[in-house]
């Protein structure tokens, strides 16, 4: 069957809200490891998905999924030593008083609990975002993603911040107090929530900024938001679903690069390397509050088959040096990238770290006009050429490289390679 077949069942089966990438599709039908292969036998090197973040189809973790969908899946309600194991180990990543995990199926479900958890324990409605921030697909955290809709749609409750974007941001490179002026921007919001008689239940951000462009913030922007909406009664909420997960190279989750520990942590598909499993993390003291007042219950949340697959890939991570593989690829990865830079005048900026870069294109770097056409452009051509990834951004024009944790430096050369040829 022809791609054009498939997509003409696919849109009558399941209508015009779903969107593909490319202008040619990709009909994928295996993977490995960091490859991906089509319909037609072609291969192409995943440079996006921290989906498969240990790898597409890595054996250990086919291996426990199948073995325990064999024996028995069931859900919280009945006690099994897997889910309780995957809990312990899970919160054994975090530092502080973060212990007690509370278990979903997607990064929505965790932001959302999140929020109705800050909510509960605060007394208060309001929430504090990033401008151009996603979060999730629910009504809640659609409402909490601003990059969805027109800023004048959003609820009363809801104020945005300036994202800390050093390169085409109110601040940028070489001022000094970057991460502080970014952060002072808090103020300003609480004060517009306190003028509706609003109070904020939390702070969110994303602690990679994909969809800001992929930035990387100094401790302090973190550092000071954090203080000033703690000190107006709400709580820290780090989405992890994107920065986590040794993602970027020094820590396993993305808010320890800033030497701030959140109140609430929530976690999405990488914990799962494909696998649906989500969670929500926070302190014995909040969960206590919560639980005072409601129960929580997700039937497939947590259920055994989800924490084999979540133990696997801790043990994945150990066994295999995840954590110091990604930090040395990315140092090379990252050091190519500033190389192409040099010798292509369309790329204005290269931001991140660790298996997560932006490359930023422009039409002219003296006006820093983002350039999305030719951002798609490179995009549609790198897929011609065996490379899978995406764009990201207020503008659509930062090209985004987020390969699977596994990703080596003979994987990066040969992106560099084909970037560079593309180019």
């Amino acid at each position: 069957m022809s791609n054009e077949q498939l997509i003409r069942r696919r849109l009558r089966a399941m209508g015009p809200a779903y969107r593909l990438f490319y202008e040619q599709p990709v009909h994928l039908v295996r993977g490995e490891g960091v490859w991906l292969y089509d319909a037609d036998g072609h291969r192409y090197l995943d440079c996006y998905n921290n989906v498969a973040s240990v790898g597409h189809c890595h054996p250990q973790v086919v291996e426990a999924l199948t073995a325990q969908a064999a024996t028995l899946n069931t859900h919280t309600r009945y006690l099994h030593e897997n889910v309780v194991r995957y809990a312990e180990r899970l919160s054994d990543t975090l530092p502080g008083d973060l212990a007690i995990c509370m278990f979903v199926c997607t990064g929505t479900e965790a932001n959302e609990l999140a929020f109705r958890i800050a909510r509960t324990v605060t007394g208060n409605e309001g929430a504090i975002v990033t401008e151009n921030a996603y979060h999730g697909n629910s009504i809640v955290v659609t409402e909490l993603s601003t990059e969805e809709y027109p800023a004048s749609d959003r609820p009363a409750y809801l104020e945005a911040i300036d994202a800390p974007n050093p390169y085409r941001g109110r601040f940028r490179y070489g001022d000094r107090n970057l991460g502080a002026n970014y952060a002072a921007l808090a103020e300003g919001a609480i004060d517009q929530l306190a003028q509706r008689g609003i109070q904020p239940a939390m702070f969110m951000c994303d602690n990679s900024f994909s969809s800001n462009g992929i930035l990387t913030p100094p401790p302090e922007y973190l550092q000071g938001v954090y203080q000033r909406v703690r000190e107006a009664g709400g709580l820290a909420v780090a989405d992890e679903v994107q920065s986590g997960l040794c993602r970027l190279g020094d820590h396993v989750w993305g808010f320890e690069d800033s030497n701030v520990i959140p109140d609430i942590v929530t976690m999405g598909k990488p914990i799962g390397d494909g696998h649906p499993l989500a969670a929500v993390v926070t302190t014995p003291a909040i969960a206590e509050e919560f639980a005072s007042k409601f129960h929580y219950f997700n039937t497939f949340g947590g259920n055994p088959v989800s924490a084999a697959v979540g133990l696997a890939v801790l043990d994945v991570i150990e066994n295999e040096n995840i954590l110091q593989h990604v930090k040395e690829v990315g140092l090379y990865l990252g050091d190519g990238l500033r190389a192409l830079a040099g010798k292509h005048e369309v790329i204005g900026d290269v931001r991140g770290k660790g298996l997560f870069y932006g490359v930023e294109i422009v039409r002219d770097r003296k006006t820093r006009s983002p350039d999305a056409d030719k951002a798609g452009a490179i995009k549609e051509s790198l897929r011609e050429n065996g490379v899978l990834l995406g764009a990201t951004g207020p503008a659509g024009n930062v090209i985004k490289i987020r390969p699977p944790l596994v990703f080596s430096r003979p994987d990066a050369q040969l992106l560099l390679e084909k970037l560079d040829h593309v180019l």
